[in-house]
């Protein structure tokens, strides 16, 4: 295990080089909604439309709870199995952040990703300087998240995050630090060769091996791969403490997971392969491939936009829910995108280009207080009365069952 925040100047100023793509602005693509392929992160803006010109200053919304959030990134390496992308690479190298309850007013702000990160995106999405967006500003964005925090004392249910295909962990940092606000440690797995870039423990960040033919891909063995990752993870966090220096903060009897798009594929493919996972989300994916009957008898909150309602064209969802045997919520959000539930559309929002009908600012919050609720319920056995029934603080939030 080992910590790398930053890189050197130098090597900032050869990856400040990068970003000179063709792309104009925030590039566009249209990706059905039962597909996970998001290739449009930081693009749901017309392909035509015109880049700002002014800097871009990003920055996230604040955490909601009592508690202040402290981040870690940890270096993991799994040894027992060959990288499934990259064979040539080794072993399965793994990047993850912790976040996790925190002494207000201590540490120092963490930054939204490496400047290796922030270049990949922005290579990878074809994003131009000329934007005002560059590796420097978007590894600058206010997360809210604190290096070496002091840890609030006590021990904390453990909640594991995976982005959506194509986009890096850190797309989840809004989520993350509010559930750390809350109560909970929080691990942000980033998936190494399927995104834009993770960078790892020798201070290299790979670009996506697989992101070039998404059609060739296979999303089934990518959600099983993805949970392998997410168990050699609790298996480093919740053995012998020795992975992660605050590794005594997690309870690790309360464990559960979500994800964003294909993330949350690899939340239910997670919980029928692992039972340490005691509750799942799914936040807009389609499942590769759905539960059957009898595999996850656990709690399970599928999120998702108005396109995942009862009769649309992702089935999935319906299968999932017929075959879900625990408690388990199905909710739809009037207005949202695909990238309400993430980063995405709040930083877009503040670059200056176009957002979906539903304000940013407001599909952070009802991610954010949807799935703490359930996970309070779930895991903490707080009774939320948020999760009975249609809200009027939340008219956007309908109940599907």
């Amino acid at each position: 295990m080992k910590r790398n925040r930053r890189i050197s100047a130098v090597a900032a100023l050869a990856l400040a080089a990068l970003v000179t793509g063709t792309g104009a602005g925030f590039a566009a693509t249209t990706t059905p909604s039962a597909t996970p392929v998001a290739t449009h992160a930081f693009d749901t803006a017309p392909a035509t439309a015109t880049a700002p010109t002014r800097s871009f200053h990003g920055t996230l919304p604040a955490p909601t709870g009592p508690y202040a959030a402290g981040e870690d990134v940890i270096h993991l390496t799994d040894t027992s199995r060959p990288d499934p992308w990259v064979p040539s690479s080794g072993p399965r190298q793994l990047t993850v952040t912790m976040v996790y309850p925190a002494v207000p007013g201590t540490g120092t702000r963490a930054p939204y990703m490496t400047l290796g990160e922030a270049a990949g995106v922005l290579q990878h999405r074809k994003i131009q300087a000329s934007s005002g967006i560059t590796p420097q500003t978007l590894s600058s964005v206010t997360t809210h998240a604190f290096d070496d925090a002091r840890p609030q004392h006590g021990k904390y249910p453990l909640v594991v995050l995976s982005a959506a295909a194509e986009n890096p962990r850190m797309t989840l940092t809004s989520l993350a630090t509010d559930l750390a606000s809350h109560g909970y440690v929080v691990a942000l797995v980033g998936h190494t060769y399927e995104d834009s870039g993770e960078t790892l423990a020798n201070g290299q960040t790979p670009p996506c091996a697989i992101c070039d033919h998404p059609e060739q891909i296979d999303f089934n063995f990518e959600s099983a791969s993805r949970a392998r990752d997410v168990s050699f993870v609790i298996d480093q966090l919740t053995h012998g403490n020795t992975a992660w220096r605050l590794a005594h903060l997690i309870d690790k009897h309360e464990i559960g997971m979500a994800g964003h798009s294909l993330g949350g594929a690899a939340a239910a493919a997670t919980m029928i392969a692992d039972p340490r996972v005691r509750a799942g989300v799914d936040m807009d994916g389609a499942f590769f491939p759905a539960p059957m009957p009898g595999q996850i008898n656990r709690p399970f909150l599928m999120l998702g936009r108005a396109d995942h309602s009862p009769g649309d064209h992702d089935t999935t969802w319906e299968q999932a829910w017929a075959a879900l045997g625990g408690y388990k919520k199905w909710l739809t959000v009037s207005g949202a995108d695909h990238f309400s539930f993430a980063d995405q559309d709040v930083l877009q929002e503040q670059a200056g280009f176009p957002t979906p009908p539903l304000s940013p600012e407001r599909g952070v919050a009802i991610t954010r207080e949807y799935v703490t609720a359930f996970f309070d319920q779930t895991l903490k056995g707080i009774h939320s009365p948020l999760l009975d029934g249609p809200s009027p603080n939340n008219p956007e939030v309908l109940f599907q069952h």
